[in-house]
């Protein structure tokens, strides 16, 4: 636990370039906060210790503004950005390096028992306010648009954006870190405005020249 609490940390220092000190990062950092109430929580219900996991959750969320529910599965080296309304379902499952932003829901569809909640792979990140639900995967290298709402699995190497969350594939080589954030994505809606209105310019152009070769659009 304490290896997994030492990576949370440097974790905190990678990603945020607001972060000064451990002391600061200690005392001041909800995200940090909460994640290591969590790591004790989880520890406590692995020990089938009654109780105290969800008692130690409920004070980190009173605290915080962060739930993560003690059963939940958390790798090394995740972040909570800011944090305030992030909720983690019981039988979420995330890999390692990922980060969250604010307003983040990662949980269930309904009252369905078993595996209800989503499984993250490895440096995914999940923009603010983005929900999450049910019993789906999260590829590795998957990047969640602000506000996205994801209902189905994503392949690994992908960029997911609005309600419903649509997938924008990657293919190739592994998305840099440093492009990891939840603003530099692809607008699919907006793309395809600037491809109509392309054609339009060109319709316009052979109807008020109809003698002219239509020109090849890129």
């Amino acid at each position: 636990m304490f290896k997994f609490i030492a990576q949370d940390l440097q974790a905190v220092f990678e990603r945020d370039p607001a972060a000064t000190s451990r002391w600061e990062v200690f005392l001041t950092y909800s995200g940090f906060h909460a994640l290591l109430a969590h790591r004790v929580a989880y520890s406590f219900r692995c020990r089938h210790v009654p109780f105290f996991p969800r008692f130690i959750s409920q004070v980190a969320r009173w605290l915080t503004g962060i739930e993560i529910h003690p059963g939940a599965k958390i790798g090394k080296g995740f972040f909570i950005d800011h944090g305030m309304g992030v909720v983690i379902g019981e039988t979420t499952e995330v890999g390692d390096y990922v980060t969250l932003f604010q307003g983040v829901t990662l949980g269930g569809t309904g009252k369905e028992r078993g595996k209800r909640h989503p499984t993250l792979g490895n440096h995914v990140v999940v923009g603010a306010g983005a929900k999450v639900l049910g019993g789906i995967t999260i590829g590795d290298n998957v990047k969640i648009g602000a506000n996205a709402v994801v209902l189905r699995s994503v392949p690994p190497n992908s960029t997911v954006v609005g309600n419903p969350g649509r997938v924008v594939k990657y293919e190739g080589e592994r998305i840099p870190e440093a492009t990891m954030d939840h603003i530099n994505i692809p607008d699919p809606i907006a793309e395809r405005f600037e491809a109509m209105e392309r054609e339009l310019i060109e319709l316009r152009k052979r109807v008020e020249n109809p003698e002219e070769p239509p020109t090849r659009s890129v």
